[in-house]
């Protein structure tokens, strides 16, 4: 079993970032609801950052909502 860490994100620019384990596979699930449209969690503080449609910042990255709630990540079967 995968101890899953309490924040990840997907950006290899964050500290927060493990190619490894992203690899594997990581699910997110919030208030209840899988969500597959995450790039970073952290579930301690109870929030996810999910990208805002088709929006670019000027760096040309997708732009993110935070999003406050119920975190749970899982490692899919």
């Amino acid at each position: 079993m995968t101890t899953l860490p309490d924040r990840l994100s997907n950006d290899p620019r964050s500290p927060f970032y493990n190619e490894e384990l992203l690899e594997r596979g990581v699910g997110i699930r919030f208030n209840g609801k899988e969500r597959t449209d995450v790039s970073e969690y952290c579930v301690s503080e109870g929030w996810i950052r999910a990208q805002a449609g088709n929006s670019k910042d000027r760096f040309g990255q997708p732009m993110t909502i935070k999003l406050k709630g119920v975190v749970e990540a899982f490692v899919p079967e």
